[in-house]
């Protein structure tokens, strides 16, 4: 099995806020997004852009991984973003709105190699596309799928309340195809901070639908979000037991054996060594 990356927490901020980039250094999150985009008004475009390339040179994110978000190439932003990260190094670029197959390639020329890129899907466009799109992540290092539910809602005029059922086909398509390609995928954010309850239930929801995690706003809502792409401590020991009891001689080679009363196959050891691995690399990621 290849290393596991724990991605179950991306926290955005705006990149011009300073003391926020600073405290982001240390926050139990998995990655930070500084976000040039959405988060940062017309005015302090230029701010934000020194802001984020200042902060992805001097780096200190520890094992976090560092995404910054640039505003879309169409915009008058845009490629001012981006021909600003070419010569520096975050972990990832995340790129709005992407549409089209034909435009991964294009912020990858304008990016240069390095980075990984990750996108946004956040319109009804994308959905048409997005088989054609996850076919041809790998060529330009497009590893991660971000949903963007706030724009999509508004292209869909869906409301996007807690439960989210006019958007549950749509985050089921992009599982399937981030799966059917080998990409990772985040949920999209929980927009009411003081609502705890229901950040806990979308996160469960995000969860079992298969993400590995979510896109979060404010630090207040990371430990919740962590706990629920976590593998819970009954997951662990469960795990192990299976992994043990997959081990002992008289099970080698064996598609199907009987554990504590059930049958257990070949898929549940890959699950468990999965579980088990994600919880290392958490373990080595903790403080």
């Amino acid at each position: 099995m290849s290393e596991i990356r724990p991605l179950r927490s991306a926290l955005y901020l705006p990149a011009n806020r300073a003391s926020a980039v600073e405290k982001a250094r240390q926050a139990d999150c998995d990655a930070v997004i500084l976000d040039l985009e959405d988060a940062v008004a017309p005015e302090a475009k230029s701010e934000a852009r020194e802001a984020a390339v200042a902060a992805v040179n001097e780096g200190g994110f520890g094992h976090r991984l560092l995404v910054v978000r640039v505003n879309a190439l169409d915009t008058e932003w845009g490629p001012a973003d981006c021909a600003s990260l070419a010569g520096s190094s975050p972990d990832a670029v995340l790129v709005p709105k992407l549409c089209h197959p034909e435009e991964a390639g294009v912020y990858r020329q304008q990016i240069g190699d390095g980075p990984e890129l990750w996108a946004m899907l956040e319109t009804c466009v994308a959905f048409t596309q997005l088989p054609a799109i996850s076919a041809k992540a790998a060529a330009t290092n497009l590893t991660t799928y971000v949903m963007g539910t706030n724009d999509l809602a508004l292209e869909m005029r869906a409301k996007l309340d807690t439960a989210r059922t006019p958007f549950l086909p749509l985050l089921t398509q992009a599982v399937v195809n981030a799966r059917a390609n080998g990409l990772a995928i985040l949920d999209g954010v929980f927009n009411d901070i003081a609502d705890e309850e229901g950040l806990a239930e979308q996160c469960e929801q995000g969860a079992v639908m298969g993400f590995d995690g979510k896109t979060i706003i404010h630090p207040k809502q990371l430990a919740i979000c962590n706990a629920a792409f976590s593998p819970s401590a009954a997951q662990v020991e469960r795990a192990r037991a299976i992994v043990a009891a997959f081990a002992l001689p008289e099970n080698a080679g064996k598609g199907v054996i009987k554990l504590d009363g059930r049958m257990t196959e070949i898929l549940h050891l890959r699950e468990a060594e999965r579980s088990l691995a994600l919880h290392a690399a958490m373990q080595r990621n903790s403080p």
